[in-house]
């Protein structure tokens, strides 16, 4: 599982598209990710500037992938070339959802 941000930094120019938020590898089925190998921690959604759009993608392995190596950086990450890299084909599922900075005036005090 991947999810990415590939409206990075602003949507008007995502010149660090994608940015990858989350890789977990090796999830049983019919479990959830933290059953997984977090190959790269969560990181939250929390957009600079404009709205975000944040995709997470699937793909199911054919075999266990073990233990992968981080990406060199969050910024950049290529979604299709690291599934291509792993050969695991096309996403059986993808979700996507928008975000984007709370106004200042509706921030809470804590």
């Amino acid at each position: 599982m991947v999810m990415t941000d590939p409206d990075a930094p602003s949507p008007s120019e995502p010149a660090m598209r994608e940015w990858v938020h989350w890789i977990v590898s090796d999830i049983p089925g019919g479990s959830n990710p933290t059953r997984g190998n977090e190959i790269l921690p969560y990181m939250a959604p929390s957009p600079p500037i404009g709205i975000h759009r944040y995709i997470m993608v699937l793909f199911q392995q054919k075999t266990p992938l073990g233990l992968l190596e981080q990406p060199m950086s969050r910024a950049n990450f290529n979604t299709r070339a690291f599934a291509h890299e792993l050969g695991l084909g096309m996403p059986v599922a993808t979700v996507y959802f928008n975000a984007q900075k709370e106004p200042v005036s509706r921030k809470h005090a804590h």
